[in-house]
């Protein structure tokens, strides 16, 4: 155990200075800078919110300009990364800072935790890197780091677990850098202590680590057993007119996606076979909606898209008409638009080959 905070603060900043990725957003202490990257990195590795990031940055350089753009462009923007309410949180934050707060941050947790999807992390990390408040960030890499150097088994999903390791965190943040601090214990559990394969030989605290001492480090930290996953079917049809048409709509409900657009869509309980789905009304009353002349399975093995709590089983459907719907659009607006990156991808796919569909081993309704 440690005999006071500073023995950790006096090995870890150094680290941190030492061995720090050089990352986009650690070029500023502007809140809005970091509300953004914070936000971003939510459920999403740094690698792959960099980009986004930087496009954001390029396309929205102030909170004026986030909260003037519509929302569909914002997802269009954030198409790929996931987790899309935090898209639309970020949209209404931005409006209200703008308009009722004249664009100005809050500068303490208590006023940053009233923002929308702004939780204890987030609101911890502007308040320590933007405004030097000593309020200790809780993530993943901090939870990591501090079961192992403590041996604690609490489980960090658990509500002593969240009120134990905050409580601890808050003990030992560096009160006169708790900006540099809180963002060097991350970057020490992202690169050092890291869930596989840590750098234990080379780490400024093996002589501490009760883990290490203990040979447990694999077991560390514990974590309660998740929700059961749940399967869900979906078949989506592709809807092709001669004047090469085709349908999108949009997802307005308070489920998965929300405000993003998809192909017409039946939704199961099971995978269905074909003469299963031709029984279903909903199939029958797309018939007669789009007048379908004929209709394709293009995958004949579904395609599985992992969501944290869901696992979506899909096959696309390309149906053919010779109706124009009003609704309809031209193929080649099709990528404008935000679509869940199932669709996006089907899209890269299916669009580059549509003429050659037919000649693919299928079956036919």
């Amino acid at each position: 155990m440690i005999k006071s905070p500073s023995e950790i603060s006096k090995k870890l900043i150094p680290w941190y200075l030492e061995h720090k990725r050089d990352l986009p957003w650690r070029t500023t202490k502007l809140p809005y800078n970091i509300w953004l990257s914070e936000i971003m990195l939510q459920q999403t590795r740094v690698a792959q919110g960099i980009p986004y990031y930087n496009a954001f940055i390029t396309e929205f350089p102030t909170i004026f300009d986030l909260a003037n753009a519509s929302e569909e462009k914002i997802l269009k923007l954030w198409q790929g990364l996931g987790y899309y309410s935090r898209a639309r949180n970020l949209h209404a934050t931005a409006i209200y800072i703008s308009e009722e707060l004249n664009g100005v941050f809050p500068s303490t947790h208590k006023e940053l935790l009233q923002l929308k999807g702004v939780g204890d992390y987030t609101a911890s990390a502007i308040s320590s890197i933007s405004f030097n408040l000593p309020i200790a960030v809780v993530d993943g890499n901090v939870y990591r780091v501090l079961s192992r150097y403590f041996g604690i088994a609490t489980p960090i999903n658990s509500t002593a677990g969240i009120k134990e390791f905050k409580k601890l965190a808050q003990q030992l943040i560096d009160s006169e850098k708790p900006g540099i601090y809180n963002q060097a214990i991350m970057e020490f559990g992202a690169t050092q202590c890291k869930p596989q394969n840590p750098a234990c030989g080379f780490c400024v605290f093996n002589d501490r680590c009760v883990a290490l001492q203990k040979k447990n480090i694999s077991e560390l930290p514990v974590k309660l057993k998740k929700t059961k996953i749940k399967k869900i079917y979906f078949n989506y049809f592709v809807i092709l007119s001669k004047k090469n048409k085709t349908i999108l709509q949009q997802r307005t409900g308070k489920g998965i996606w929300q405000n993003l657009y998809e192909f017409p869509l039946i939704e199961t309980d099971e995978d269905v076979t074909i003469e299963a789905l031709q029984e279903l009304e909903t199939f029958k009353t797309f018939i007669d909606q789009f007048s379908f002349s004929s209709t394709v399975l293009y995958n004949d093995k579904a395609i599985i898209h992992k969501l944290s709590h869901r696992h979506i089983h899909t096959r696309f459907w390309i149906s053919e008409t010779n109706l124009e719907s009003k609704n309809a659009i031209s193929i080649t607006e099709i990528n404008t638009f935000p679509v869940p990156i199932l669709i996006a991808n089907f899209i890269n796919q299916f669009f580059g080959d549509k003429f050659q569909h037919k000649n693919k081993k299928n079956s036919y309704i």
